[in-house]
């Protein structure tokens, strides 16, 4: 089953089947699908992502409690750090293709800023990995740095 994100639609054609300056939808995977035939790229991969965030000092007390509604919210963040200016989040992304896994990570901050109480901050580094990166970069020692325990925690 393919489901679609709100105000998107799929392409069910080929690669030339977008038209110029059309946005391509982006799709997600419901738990217990099964692959049904198509083409190995349209199978999702997991991706890692790491989100940075920064901008005007805000008290600290609010901004870990904004990241632990966030993580209620959105149990699949593994861990969030924190300081008065600038925050981290990593999670695992199910997505089709590094694109699709990119633009819902570019819309996680402003999407849930005011459900999450989040500051206005702006977003400042993306990273997007492939689970077979990311376990590479870890087994050499040249990875992310090792992800704090999950939760919420303040930097160093």
């Amino acid at each position: 089953m393919r489901r679609v994100r709100p105000g998107t639609t799929v392409s069910h054609g080929g690669r030339g089947s977008r038209a110029a300056g059309e946005e391509r939808a982006l799709t997600s995977v419901a738990a217990g699908d099964l692959y049904r035939g198509g083409e190995a790229r349209d199978l999702p991969r997991l991706w890692h992502v790491t989100l940075s965030v920064s901008g005007e000092p805000a008290p600290v007390a609010e901004v870990r409690r904004a990241l632990e509604q966030l993580a209620h919210d959105h149990p699949f963040l593994l861990t969030s750090r924190y300081a008065g200016d600038h925050a981290e989040i990593r999670y695992w992304e199910e997505a089709r293709d590094l694109h699709d896994a990119a633009a819902v990570a570019l819309r996680l901050w402003g999407e849930h800023r005011r459900t999450a109480g989040l500051p206005p901050w702006e977003i400042v580094g993306l990273e997007v990995i492939d689970r077979a990166t990311y376990r590479s970069r870890v087994a050499s020692g040249h990875g992310p740095v090792p992800a704090t325990p999950v939760g919420v925690h303040p930097f160093p």
